[in-house]
């Protein structure tokens, strides 16, 4: 077992130039490890705003999960604001939104972007003595 495959963080280490590209079986589970926290990075933000739109601005349930998905999908605000609080709020959430939009594409696309550039930056005087 080495150093890449050891501990929770395991689908987070990125093979460094001197190592060989992941067997695809282990890429594919570093790309659903990643999926599966930037899924969970959405979740936390949803969940913020969806609390901000409840209890700052009064919205039903239902209308603020409307309102934080659209705001944090790059929509825009589906309810109207009336309070100051609540302006004051969706602003920031709406700044927030796009902080974790560009956070989530990140760690979603961070291992299919490291192996195709890795494949390029392989040292590839590592490996022709153990291939021959």
């Amino acid at each position: 077992m080495n150093e890449r495959t050891r501990g929770p963080l395991a689908p987070f280490k990125f093979e460094s130039k001197h190592q060989g590209l992941l067997p695809l079986p282990r890429f594919f589970k570093r790309m659903g490890a990643c999926l599966l926290f930037a899924i969970s990075i959405l979740a936390v933000a949803l969940g913020i705003g969806i609390a901000g739109y409840h209890f700052i601005a009064g919205f039903s349930w239902i209308d603020a999960f409307l309102n934080a998905s659209m705001i944090l999908t790059g929509m825009g605000p589906v309810g109207e604001l009336t309070t100051t609080p609540a302006k004051i709020f969706a602003s920031c959430y709406a700044l927030f939104s796009g902080c974790i939009f560009i956070t989530v594409i990140a760690v979603a696309l961070a291992p299919a972007l490291h192996r195709v550039l890795h494949r390029f930056h392989i040292d590839e005087t590592d490996f022709k003595t153990k291939r021959e």
